[in-house]
């Protein structure tokens, strides 16, 4: 799959009402670089008062530890299917007018957005706690794999829900 692209379903008229489903966004696994500002016009609409964009990217230093790039890797149909599972379980939970979520597949270097998740609702506290929600919701429940290469080119794979947690020696 490619990258979230502009349908230009945001733009126009300014006065006209909003071209976008009330359910609207997506669940995207990539493999090239994450359009944010995409994902974040994906959601939007008339009535959305707050409009959050999610980003998270590879850090180089964590602990101490140098990375120098991540490597993801999922079943890609299940991953999918999860993805789709959790956006609409957001999309009842907060009352969200839209909700995308695009992971990225492959290698992501240092400094590179990995997964966006973007969520729209009438007021921003709601658009807020979506966003957060899913993101925690995405690192702990949906197959997509995780290998670290480190600075001393070793590398270590976090699996979901893991986070390390009990693993000694790394994996």
């Amino acid at each position: 799959m490619s990258a979230p692209h502009s349908t230009g379903l945001s733009g126009g008229d300014p006065g006209a009402p909003s071209p976008l489903p009330a359910e609207a966004g997506t669940c995207l696994l990539v493999h090239t670089p994450i359009d944010g500002a995409a994902v974040l016009a994906s959601v939007s609409a008339a009535d959305a008062g707050g409009n959050v964009l999610f980003l998270g990217s590879t850090r180089g230093l964590t602990d101490g530890v140098t990375t120098l790039s991540l490597d993801y890797e999922a079943h890609e149909p299940l991953a999918l299917a999860m993805l789709e599972e959790l956006r609409s379980a957001a999309m009842a939970r907060f009352a969200l007018c839209g909700c995308a979520i695009v992971h990225r597949l492959g290698r992501v270097a240092v400094g590179e957005a990995s997964i966006a998740i973007a969520a729209s609702a009438p007021h921003r506290r709601e658009a807020f706690a979506a966003a957060e929600w899913l993101l925690e919701r995405v690192k702990a429940e949906v197959p997509i794999w995780k290998c670290e290469e480190g600075g001393d080119g070793g590398r270590t794979w976090v699996h979901p829900g893991d986070m390390r947690a009990g693993v000694e020696g790394g994996g």
